[in-house]
């Protein structure tokens, strides 16, 4: 398979992955719970200014586009596939069963965090797409920074 240009894809894909990140992210909230107390602290930590507005949704496994060229894109540049346990969309955050743990929970707290700076779903995705481009999914600087914040 030959490698997906997400650069050259990105104009063209961005309404529909913003279409379905925020679907995705309804979905969570009205199925997640929201957190306890030591989640609500972890949040705090990690910037959070609204902790009571997220929802955890556990499941089997992440949730992947069903427009095959956005699941392709979002497989290829390692966004999403069988070696990623989590995901945060605005305020719901999608968690791979038996994968619960302060580390990534704090991690995933921190992309909350950077929702909230940029405002919306709509106002985060394109700059942290944009990052993944430029420096790669590992050293966009959205994944450095929650990588720090993990405890």
């Amino acid at each position: 398979m030959t490698p997906f240009d997400l650069r050259a894809a990105l104009p063209l894909l961005l309404p529909a992955a913003v279409a379905w990140a925020e679907a995705r992210s309804q979905e969570a909230a009205a199925k997640g719970k929201a957190l306890d107390a030591r989640a609500i602290s972890l949040a705090k930590s990690a910037g959070v200014r609204h902790p009571e507005l997220i929802r955890i949704l556990i499941v089997d496994s992440l949730p992947l586009p069903e427009q095959p060229n956005l699941r392709v894109a979002a497989q290829q540049i390692g966004l999403l596939g069988p070696g990623m346990i989590g995901l945060t969309l605005g305020y719901s955050v999608f968690i791979c069963r038996s994968h619960e743990s302060s580390r990534l929970l704090s991690h995933e707290f921190r992309h909350v965090y950077q929702y909230e700076v940029n405002g919306s779903i709509a106002g985060f995705l394109p700059l942290y797409l944009q990052q993944i481009v430029e420096f790669g999914y590992f050293d966009a600087p959205f994944e450095v920074d929650a990588r720090r914040q993990e405890s």
